[in-house]
């Protein structure tokens, strides 16, 4: 059960070392990962010592705390951990699990002597853990694209959802906004910003290369997809305005000097990602990994693969899993297309370590739903049996002939399985010796 609210998270960080550190806090439906990522990776090339807190966790529960871009060691995490809920105990606050690990990214930030965090809110804004952070902590705050998501929490249209992720404004902390955002969203983060006394910037890709006379060139030799583009001019002007305040003596120059370095040197695991799944599977073709999980990243994952890995009119295998409560007819209607052929894998991804609420949906259920898609080819359900699932798809991949350098298999719909995937795959590298 998620446990919204302020007041058990004050408790726990005024019992810990107070904040020494700045803050970048993102709020937003789509692309906040992308936005932390880009954020980091522009700290880390202009010499400043980042840490970013993310969720959820992809592959390990303190994947999602990093420090220079690299995931803090277990033991670090577990140590760090302990102190939080040894508090917790003796103040008897009866944190949630994503309060306590909150306090613990807070913590680990402390004794590794950051100079900023890079803070993704975990679900809304207003009522997050990660809102305890003040107007003295945060540097800028950013809104990404803002979508339908957790409708049963944060409300069921787009602008009561705006609402609870402006709650993240402080007063006289500007707030970099993705200015694509439909209208009645714009309009709501404008009056939030209004009443909170904040400076909105909103930004479009076009906005953005115009104010970085490098950035349209770097994002046509990288080849960044339309809505990357987006979250990637977000983010260079969130940093670019970030390291300013943080170092009034940088300069411009200087920093579109790191640009090119920071952008292509950005890791987006689980998002879009092509990978090799050798030893898990025995074909050497890429496999898209994609953890779209509501109608709006399903959009943009459809787009992708009907322009970037769809050959010839050819049949794809898709491998699918769905968190319980996702709108899974909307999702399905934009990535799976009809009278395609396409071979579907339903399964369901494991328990989440920390996250005793998450679970998937049936995959008999979601099955059934991939079944109303006219057009199909053989629709299978695998329960828990992820590696029988990538058997078949590899199987249904080599009679179809798809085995190219474009990849035919597709796993995709949480990011929870995408995840899973991940495990497995060290599981059978560390089993084969690699």
């Amino acid at each position: 059960m998620i446990e919204l609210g302020l007041q058990r998270i004050s408790r726990l960080v005024q019992h810990c070392p107070p904040i020494s550190w700045k803050a970048v806090h993102i709020a937003g439906t789509n692309g906040k990962g992308s936005i932390v990522s880009y954020i980091s990776s522009l700290f880390a090339h202009s010499g400043i010592r980042c840490g970013a807190f993310t969720s959820p966790h992809l592959v390990d529960r303190w994947d999602c705390i990093t420090i220079d871009n690299n995931a803090v060691k277990q033991s670090v995490f577990l140590a760090a951990e302990e102190k939080i809920k040894q508090v917790d105990r003796t103040l008897g606050v009866g944190a949630s699990e994503f309060e306590l690990l909150t306090a613990t990214a807070f913590q680990i930030f402390e004794q590794e002597k950051i100079d900023i965090g890079v803070i993704e809110v975990g679900l809304g804004g207003r009522l997050d853990a990660t809102n305890v952070l003040t107007e003295k902590d945060v540097l800028v705050s950013v809104v990404s694209k803002i979508g339908l998501d957790h409708q049963k929490i944060l409300g069921d249209s787009l602008e009561q959802i705006a609402r609870e992720k402006a709650g993240i404004m402080k007063k006289n902390v500007a707030c970099v906004v993705d200015a694509t955002n439909e209208t009645g969203v714009m309009n709501v983060l404008r009056k939030c910003a209004d009443n909170a006394g904040t400076r909105l910037i909103p930004v479009t890709t076009d906005s953005a290369t115009k104010q970085f006379n490098s950035l349209s060139a770097i994002f046509d030799s990288v080849r960044l997809e339309p809505h990357q583009q987006t979250n990637a001019s977000v983010a260079v002007t969130a940093a670019q305005l970030a390291i300013s305040l943080h170092r009034p003596q940088s300069t411009k120059n200087t920093f579109e000097g790191i640009l090119s370095k920071a952008i292509t040197a950005c890791p987006r695991p689980g998002r879009q990602q092509l990978i090799d799944l050798r030893p898990l599977v025995s074909r050497a073709a890429p496999v898209l990994l994609d953890g779209a999980h509501n109608p709006q990243s399903a959009v943009v994952l459809g787009q992708y693969v009907e322009s970037r890995i769809r050959r010839d009119e050819k049949p794809l295998v898709w491998i699918l899993a769905m968190s319980e409560g996702k709108s899974m007819d909307e999702i399905l209607d934009t990535i799976i297309r009809p009278n395609s052929g396409d071979y579907i894998a339903t399964v369901e991804f494991g328990a989440v370590d920390g996250m005793p609420w998450v679970r998937p949906c049936e995959s008999t259920a979601l099955a059934g739903e991939v079944s109303k898609v006219q057009g199909l080819g053989e629709i299978k359900s695998f329960g828990a049996d992820l590696k029988g699932a990538l058997r078949w798809a590899e199987g249904k991949a080599v009679a179809l002939g798809t085995n190219d350098n474009e990849g035919s298999i597709v796993i995709a719909g949480s990011l929870y399985l995408v995840g899973s995937v991940l495990r497995e795959l060290r599981e059978a590298g560390m089993q084969n010796g690699n």
